[in-house]
């Protein structure tokens, strides 16, 4: 008896050792990215995607005109008072010191208040924020497929007058081009940590 409890015992324990070696890798020896990634949703292949909006400049473009380096994608609104400026700041600082660090990335704000944000009021916030930053607004239609892609949550409260609020999902999406979504950071990252983890996966491409 106490010789089969020992044999379970030990099955028990490999069973373990496997499963964080699994987890420790993201669950696929395969993926070059295993040990940049945030959690399980990281480089899930359903989130993201294609994308259909319109720049500063009023023209139409699609993800593949926008991804064309390592780019960190918010979904915000030009109006609002707190929460988007200080987010966008930071992916903004974050992106600074990877540029200090010889890596460049792309930052996209994406307007999920198409009622207020056009192209030129997007383009004055993006340029405001970083030189580097692309603006894009558009349709509700095109706005709403677009955020639907990365699952983000939006609602405008009513409008009583032009200063009504949205309210809003706050991750940051890190998007490589030809390969799409594969991580995203919270609002409680620093830029420093934000830095760091993009720097492993641009190492890594």
């Amino acid at each position: 008896m106490t010789r089969i409890i020992a044999i379970c015992a030990a099955v028990v324990a490999l069973g373990f050792m496997a499963l964080t070696l699994y987890l420790g890798t993201g669950g696929d020896s395969d993926d070059k990215y295993a040990q940049c990634k945030n959690s399980a949703v990281a480089g899930d292949s359903d989130l993201g995607g294609p994308f259909e909006l319109v720049n500063s400049a009023g023209q139409t473009v699609t993800d593949t005109d926008v991804i064309t380096e390592p780019s960190l994608i918010y979904f915000g609104y030009t109006f609002c008072p707190d929460v988007c400026p200080l987010d966008v700041a930071r992916n903004a600082t974050a992106i600074d010191i990877l540029e200090e660090r010889g890596m460049s990335v792309t930052p996209v704000f994406i307007s999920i208040d198409p009622a207020r944000d056009t192209p030129e009021t997007v383009g004055e916030f993006a340029d405001n924020m970083h030189p580097k930053m692309i603006g894009l607004t558009g349709s509700a239609e095109q706005v709403a497929a677009a955020s639907a892609a990365y699952r983000t949550y939006y609602k405008a409260h009513e409008a009583k007058d032009e200063f009504y609020l949205v309210d809003h999902s706050t991750f940051s999406y890190l998007v490589m081009p030809g390969e799409g979504f594969v991580d995203f950071f919270r609002r409680d990252v620093s830029p420093d940590q934000m830095a760091d983890k993009i720097g492993c996966f641009i190492e890594n491409q």
